[in-house]
């Protein structure tokens, strides 16, 4: 997948192109839709398939105030991006010029001068341009006048709910991480690297992993089933997420324990990439170390039981 990170790296003769422009945070169930429908068309039609994205989120600039976390950080949504098979994907510097592009200069200056497109592919509520001022209706009124067609997408549900990226974060900010499986179709991950624990888990309780400081989105206070995998290697584990109010702190932690533990060679740079199946529990200030003991050899025990009965469902669907 070729990556274009301003419009001039895009060679003049680039295209036609059928594209589908968002921000495709967490690409998710629906996005994913939208751009394998797009590779099929394209290689159909020997033109080549173009995720456009933006960067920062352009949340973060116009609203500074919401704090955005991302399910996505760019380095992670550019591989699933590439996993859809699109075979470019450009990522608009988003700024002030950009912002105060009308939609009909985003039209022609970026789909039809630029990219050559010859379909636009966008969900029902599509928004572009100054102000969010163009719909899918203006986008389509561009298109018969530029040369390309456009086609747009009802909303996606799964069970009564809607596949969307806002949507996927209000469930993990409620510690739904099994119900936003299903609608990203992949466990939610977050990737980083090992950080400086305390000695905690080591000296009262388990060894553990610490995750070094996460700046996006991570589920609701708790813990959680997980499978994690460090640098090259899987392990099912238990993690929990929160303040550790046992030991008397309030400073944020990820902490990660590995069931069927072994020594492991970590440095700075290692790869701690965790992936949340289910939630355990809540977050407790335990009366005492004794407490908290017991109760992770509990959540241990439950944990081993979900991956042995997964395994027996996954044996029984080969």
């Amino acid at each position: 997948m070729q990556i274009f990170r301003t419009l001039d790296e895009i060679p003049v003769d680039f295209g036609p192109t059928l594209i589908s422009v968002g921000n495709f945070d967490g690409v998710h169930r629906a996005h994913a839709h939208v751009l394998r429908e797009i590779v099929v068309r394209a290689r159909q039609s020997g033109a080549k398939a173009v995720a456009v994205s933006f960067e920062p989120h352009p949340a973060r600039i116009l609203r500074p105030q919401s704090g955005l976390k991302l399910l996505t950080p760019t380095p992670e949504k550019l591989r699933l991006l590439e996993e859809t098979g699109v075979d470019a994907a450009l990522l608009l510097p988003f700024g002030r010029d950009l912002s105060l592009m009308s939609p009909r200069e985003f039209a022609e200056q970026i789909l039809q001068h630029k990219l050559h497109a010859r379909e636009v592919h966008e969900g029902f509520n599509f928004r572009f341009g100054n102000k969010a001022s163009g719909d899918v209706q203006l986008l389509t009124e561009f298109g018969r006048e530029m040369g390309f067609a456009v086609k747009v997408y009802p909303e996606m549900t799964l069970r009564g709910e809607s596949v969307s990226s806002s949507h996927i974060r209000k469930l993990l900010r409620d510690g739904r991480v099994s119900r936003a499986r299903h609608l990203l179709a992949r466990p939610f991950c977050i990737l980083g690297t090992p950080g400086r624990g305390r000695g905690y888990g080591q000296k009262y309780t388990v060894p553990t992993i610490n995750l070094a400081r996460y700046e996006e989105l991570v589920p609701k206070d708790g813990v959680y089933i997980t499978c994690t995998r460090v640098a090259a290697e899987q392990f099912d584990s238990v993690t929990n997420v929160g303040n550790r109010p046992t030991f008397g702190t309030e400073l944020f932690a990820i902490e990660t324990h590995l069931l069927n533990f072994h020594p492991l060679e970590l440095t700075p740079d290692t790869e701690v990439e965790i992936c949340f199946l289910d939630r355990l529990r809540d977050e407790i200030k335990f009366p005492s170390v004794d407490a908290l003991r017991e109760q992770i050899a509990h959540d241990v025990k439950k944990a081993r039981r979900y991956f042995h009965l997964l395994e027996g469902k996954t044996a029984r669907s080969m």
